[in-house]
């Protein structure tokens, strides 16, 4: 009998670690044999440390894939604020069409949360993405200040709490830390 039940989870909150988390789920998922997608909706053109870690394994995989695509333009700025929208919108439909194509076991949205706290996206659009979401597909969802009817709709809620960070004291992000 299969087992695989799909979840959906939220990785939330103020504190650092979201996407990390997340893509160290990713790598989990992947050396125990599922397919996963990474989506980053925010993040575009600046490769971190994840993605070379990554892109090492898709090379080197014959038997299951782990792939990054980065669908943002990075920073959101007020003077190129449509062209954000744009791309989240782009996204979103990237998103659904891999949904629905039953090639990923795990599917992560690195970002996507973010995306509704700075009005590119309307949550109701991704609570539309949940609700179509394959019956063994796990979807995970990432970015600060998760509004309730997307918690409402997750089976796990991860929420990083800040409690001290090297920003507040003028420590610029780190290589292979922050990045």
């Amino acid at each position: 009998m299969d087992e695989t039940h799909g979840l959906v989870m939220i990785h939330t909150g103020d504190g650092k670690g979201k996407s990390t988390a997340a893509f160290g789920l990713a790598l989990r998922a992947y050396g125990a044999g599922l397919n996963v997608l990474i989506l980053q909706f925010i993040k575009g053109g600046k490769i971190s440390g994840e993605l070379h870690a990554l892109k090492a394994l898709e090379k080197i995989s014959a038997e299951n894939k782990i792939e990054v695509r980065q669908c943002g333009l990075g920073f959101i700025d007020k003077k190129n604020f449509q062209a954000h929208v744009d791309a989240a919108q782009v996204a979103l439909e990237i998103a659904r069409a891999e949904i629905l194509s039953e090639r990923w076991d795990l599917i992560i949205l690195d970002e996507i949360i973010y995306s509704v706290k700075f009005g590119l996206l309307d949550a109701e659009k991704i609570l539309e993405l949940i609700k179509i979401r394959p019956p063994q597909l796990h979807l995970l969802l990432t970015g600060r200040d998760a509004p309730k009817i997307l918690i409402d709709a997750a089976d796990l809620v991860t929420e990083m709490k800040l409690v001290k960070h090297p920003f507040q004291v003028g420590i610029r992000a780190q290589r292979g830390i922050e990045f």
